[in-house]
């Protein structure tokens, strides 16, 4: 065997040696544009988070306001309140159909992630006769200003132009469907 002289051995371990930290230099200038890209292409800024969060809490109020006015269209022996569950029904229906419309054009997945609304269900189904109407004039109340509370929140949060023509088209509604409810309200006192 031939064998390798010293000067030979360290140059071949100082060139191997450069032409691994050369490497690894170069690896972690990749890196960062990779990491950064990914970020970039994930990321999901606030006015999209409150987009989402809108959709989803919006369209869970709906469900519940559009459940309570078809137990009202059945319990309650009132014809006036009979005739505004009807027509919230009707409201929130279309409301829903909107929001979901927009979601799915988004790409957003609405789901019910909680179900608040399902203890003011419970309270309704036993209550009856004018307990009954009480409660639900005040659980719809109650539903409705929160549902108006989002609307002007998300307003306030995006400037998407489908999203503020929903709020411009349905917040005066809502508005004027919490008018009659509080009216309701304040007969049946």
């Amino acid at each position: 065997m031939k064998a390798i002289s010293p000067f030979k051995g360290s140059f071949f371990k100082v060139f191997l040696l450069s032409a691994a930290l050369l490497c690894m230099s170069s690896c972690r200038k990749i890196k960062p544009i990779e990491s950064s890209f990914k970020n970039e292409t994930f990321a999901i800024n606030d006015r999209e988070e409150s987009e989402v969060f809108f959709f989803i809490s919006t369209s869970n109020i709906s469900k519940g306001i559009i459940s309570k006015s078809k137990i009202a269209q059945e319990k309650s022996s009132d014809v006036t309140i009979k005739e505004l569950s009807k027509k919230i029904e009707m409201q929130e229906d279309q409301l829903l159909n909107e929001i979901s419309k927009i979601a799915t054009t988004k790409l957003i997945v609405v789901t019910e992630i909680n179900a608040t609304h399902k203890r003011d269900l419970y309270n309704l189904i036993d209550a009856s006769g004018e307990e009954f109407n009480a409660e639900y004039l005040s659980s719809i109340k109650e539903s409705l200003t929160d549902q108006i509370e989002l609307l002007e929140s998300i307003s306030n949060e995006t400037n998407d132009k489908t999203i503020l023509q929903l709020v411009l088209f349905f917040l005066p509604q809502q508005y004027k469907l919490l008018r009659e409810t509080e009216s309701l309200q304040k007969q049946n006192i």
